[in-house]
């Protein structure tokens, strides 16, 4: 379990980093920031907003099935601990929003510009929310349809991020379970990803860089159970003989 724990702590830091950051450079969210060459960004969010983030939870799902080549039983209840620790973040996160209720960067830029009060912006249902932002920015030509439609879609509040919950469960995840297979590239491309989509969610104007560090610090407590039950009830995480000398051949090419 400490084991575990260092691993996911040191992931869960480098997360960190981005929001933190931000904070303490007095970084704040502008529309005109929003678009200025990042719709990349927008396609990382894209990969954990529905329907594309059931898909990406598959593909994930295959992808640590195949790296830690567990026998089918043990397949089967990693899926289960797996998708329970990202829906249970997912829980948590919805939780807390109804609770605390707080305001999106573009909700209140939109009280500011437009006269939109946030009060009863979220005393309406979202389809009423969607609909209050399609007619005020119908006519604003410096905002991209791409960002005016995303923020039509998501009118909910802010305090915690889900994408970024979703995104650093995934990259703990490696971190916590693929890192003692020496699946280093793997895990780095899963820690990238997660911060692309923690600073897209606030360059598009959905997040305060605070809603990122209390989702990274949620997706932390909830994977470092995770990884301990996988190890409890799924089999050693250290790799066995015969991948051991994959795991030498591999650092010996390169890999």
């Amino acid at each position: 379990m400490l084991s575990i724990a260092k691993r996911t702590t040191i992931g869960m830091l480098l997360l960190l980093i981005l929001p933190v950051v931000t904070i303490l450079s007095g970084w704040e969210w502008r529309p005109e920031t929003a678009f200025l060459g990042l719709k990349g960004l927008f396609w990382l969010t894209e990969t954990v907003t529905r329907p594309w983030g059931i898909m990406t939870h598959f593909i994930l799902f295959i992808v640590f099935i195949w790296c830690l080549r567990f026998r089918l039983k043990a397949a089967l209840m990693l899926f289960a601990i797996l998708s329970v620790a990202i829906i249970g973040g997912q829980t948590v996160k919805s939780f807390i929003k109804q609770r605390v209720q707080e305001p999106r960067p573009f909700v209140v830029w939109l009280e500011k510009s437009h006269g939109i009060k946030t009060a009863q912006f979220y005393h309406m249902d979202r389809k009423m929310r969607g609909a209050i932002v399609d007619k005020q920015l119908q006519g604003d030509t410096h905002l991209p349809v791409w960002l005016r439609n995303h923020w039509r879609k998501e009118t909910g509040f802010a305090f915690p991020s889900g994408h970024t919950l979703f995104a650093a469960s995934w990259a703990l995840l490696g971190v916590g379970l693929l890192w003692p297979r020496r699946r280093i590239v793997l895990v780095g491309i899963l820690m990238l990803w997660a911060g692309g989509v923690m600073a897209s969610r606030m360059v598009l104007g959905m997040h305060w860089p605070r809603d990122l560090i209390v989702a990274a610090l949620i997706s932390w407590l909830l994977v470092t159970f995770a990884c301990w039950l996988t190890q409890r009830w799924c089999g050693s995480l250290a790799p066995p003989r015969e991948e051991q000398r994959e795991i030498a051949s591999r650092s010996q090419s390169g890999e």
